[in-house]
């Protein structure tokens, strides 16, 4: 059975207003903000072009990366209300991830935004909504626009 009040949340972010709209949906379910867990998912460095100097030059790391992708995180969801907010920053395929993190985190529940594309966008680009909704081991809530 589905549980609107789910003890543990996973909410992915791409920093979108949508994505935003989520996280304070998700924080007014959980019972305090420590059940909730913000995830953004980014491409693994082997994506960047290999003729890129920053990359070749070893100058950029996934360590670093993260570093920098959860001060982005906690700087956006500094508000007091987020505070005991768990972030986590994965690296790979963001529907892949999602699934990944929510069943390590034993979430009940993930709540995300679609963001709505149709037609030619979402053929070259695909659900990523739609994916999780077929990987996930909980229930999925896909907020519309």
């Amino acid at each position: 059975m589905v549980s609107l009040h789910p003890k543990r949340m996973l909410v992915p972010t791409d920093f979108s207003d949508q994505a935003s709209r989520a996280v304070d949906e998700a924080i007014s379910l959980v019972d305090k903000p420590g059940q909730l867990t913000v995830l953004h998912v980014a491409p693994p460095i082997t994506h960047f072009a290999e003729a890129d100097p920053v990359i070749s030059w070893n100058t950029v790391n996934d360590e670093a990366r993260e570093g920098h992708l959860l001060e982005m995180l906690q700087k956006k969801y500094s508000d007091p209300k987020y505070a005991g907010v768990h972030f986590h920053i994965a690296f790979g395929s963001p529907a892949e991830e999602i699934a990944r993190v929510a069943k390590e985190d034993q979430a009940e529940l993930i709540m995300l935004p679609s963001h709505g594309r149709t037609g030619l966008a979402r053929i070259m680009i695909g659900s990523v909504a739609e994916r999780v909704v077929r990987l996930a081991h909980c229930p999925v809530l896909v907020l519309r626009d």
